[in-house]
C-alpha cells in the first residue's frame, strides 16, 4: 500500500515521470509502482538488481490502478494495491512479501539449502522478511498515526507522541532481535557473521538492509546514537556490508536508485528525531 503523500505534493507521488526505457520484451518482469519515491517497490527492485535480471518500471499513474485492480486486465485475482509484479507470463502478483517469495529462488536469493530444508529455509527468510516489513509499518505509522489519508500536518501531535515511543522502545525492539538473529546464526560466524539466514544473501538480508536505510534517513540521530551504542553491531555491518556489494553499490551510485524524501514510507520530520 502506498504512503500518503506530504501536503501539496500529491502530484509527486503519483505522478508517471519514468517512461519505459525499453519496448517491453515477453521475458521481462514489469514492476508496477508509483514514481518519484523508493517506496515499497524498493525491495522489489533491490532483489533484481542484485541478481543483475532485467525489469521495467511501470510508473504511468493513469494506468497503474486501472491495470491491477481490473481483472479483465490483470487476471484473476485483482490486486489491492501497488506494488504488483507482472511476470514474464503475463500474470500479476502484489503484495512486497509474496511478490520476494516468489522470486528469491529465481533469483538465487532463497538460501543454499537442498529438498525438505530447502523449503524450511525459504519460509524462515519470508519470516524475516515480514518482520523486517512489520518495521517499515511502524515507521511509517510515527508520521501519519491517526489516518493515512490525513496529511502530516494534520496529526502532528499524535506523530510526536508515537514517534516517541517509537524511538525509545519499538525501534530497540527490533534491532535486538535482528541483532540475536545474526548473532546466532551459525553459518555465518565464518563469513563476517552479516547474514541473517546462511552464508549468502537473501531477500531478508535486502529487505532490512532497506528498512536500515529508511530509518537512518528517518530518523537519523536516534539511528546515530543505537549504532554508536555498541549494541547491534551485527545490524549495522549487515548494512555495510550489503551497501558495498558489487551490484548494490553500482545501483546505489545509479539514478535508478530513487532518493528518500517526505512523500514515501521513510520520511525525516526533525521534530520527531532525537537521540532517545
Amino acid at each position: 500500500m502506498s504512503a500518503h503523500p506530504a501536503k501539496n505534493s500529491h502530484a509527486t507521488e503519483h505522478a508517471g515521470t519514468e517512461p519505459a526505457n525499453k519496448k517491453q520484451k515477453k521475458d521481462e518482469y514489469v514492476l508496477y509502482y508509483w514514481g518519484g519515491i523508493p517506496g515499497r517497490g524498493e525491495f522489489v527492485r533491490l532483489a533484481f538488481e542484485y541478481a543483475g535480471v532485467p525489469y521495467t518500471n511501470m510508473q504511468d499513474s493513469a494506468k497503474l490502478l486501472p491495470t491491477i485492480t481490473d481483472a479483465a486486465k490483470c487476471g484473476h485475482p485483482p490486486h489491492f494495491a501497488p506494488p504488483a509484479l507482472k511476470l514474464p507470463s503475463g500474470r500479476f502478483l502484489s503484495q512486497t512479501p509474496a511478490i520476494l517469495n516468489y522470486l528469491a529462488p529465481k533469483l538465487g536469493l532463497a538460501g543454499d539449502k537442498e529438498g525438505e530444508e530447502a523449503e524450511l529455509e525459504r519460509s524462515s527468510i519470508n519470516q524475516l522478511v515480514l518482520t523486517a516489513l512489520d518495521l517499515t509499518n511502524e515507521t511509517h505509522d510515527t508520521h501519519h498515526p491517526i489516518a493515512s489519508e490525513l496529511y502530516y500536518e494534520d496529526q502532528k501531535e499524535a506523530a510526536a507522541s508515537r514517534a516517541k515511543s517509537y524511538r525509545k522502545n519499538r525501534l530497540p525492539k527490533f534491532l535486538k532481535h535482528f541483532e540475536n538473529v545474526l548473532a546466532t546464526n551459525p553459518e555465518a560466524k565464518t563469513h563476517g557473521g552479516a547474514y541473517l539466514i546462511g552464508s549468502s544473501t537473501t531477500t531478508a538480508d535486502l529487505v532490512l538492509f532497506h528498512v536500515l536505510s529508511g530509518v537512518s534517513y528517518a530518523f537519523p540521530k536516534r539511528m546515530a546514537a543505537l549504532e554508536k551504542s555498541g549494541k547491534y553491531k551485527h545490524v549495522f555491518a549487515l548494512k555495510e556490508r550489503v551497501a558495498n556489494e558489487k551490484a548494490i553499490k553500482e545501483y546505489l551510485a545509479s539514478d535508478r536508485r530513487r532518493k528518500f524524501n517526505n512523500n514515501g514510507v521513510f520520511r525525516h520530520y526533525p521534530e520527531l528525531d532525537g537521540e532517545e
